[in-house]
């Protein structure tokens, strides 16, 4: 080996020891709060129980929109319906609650969409 070829092997070796190694990592945290605040920030618990929230107020509030305007409109557009979503079918002594399952069907339909389509914007703005 010539001067240079060990000059350059011990550049290199300079170089190995001189780059930064990646830091250890943290130690888990101790105690039931540290623990608790770590399960929270590592599985996104509030962004979760957030959307949770406002999807049983978003259903709440579209139910009422269903049973309060949509179900006497289309009662409206029916000769004969009075209110579509007190309709009930009686099968000997059995009575079928229909409205309310149109009113269930319909809430859920329109819930549905509304979920679709904050999905498909928060994908169009990258949000994952």
């Amino acid at each position: 080996m010539t001067t240079d070829d060990k000059m350059l092997d011990e550049l290199k070796q300079i170089r190995e020891l001189l780059a930064a190694k990646p830091a250890p990592p943290p130690p888990p945290p101790k105690g039931m709060w540290n623990e608790f605040k770590a399960f929270i920030e590592n599985y996104k618990v509030m962004g979760l129980a957030v959307a949770f929230i406002l999807g049983l107020y978003l259903g709440q509030l579209v139910q009422s929109m269903v049973t309060d305007l949509i179900m006497p409109i289309i009662g409206l557009a029916l000769p004969g319906m009075d209110n579509l979503s007190t309709l009930s079918v009686s099968v000997e002594n059995q009575a079928f609650g229909v409205g309310s399952f149109l009113v269930a069907f319909i809430t859920f339909i329109i819930v549905a969409f509304v979920i679709f389509l904050l999905v498909k914007v928060t994908k169009k703005w990258g949000i994952k």
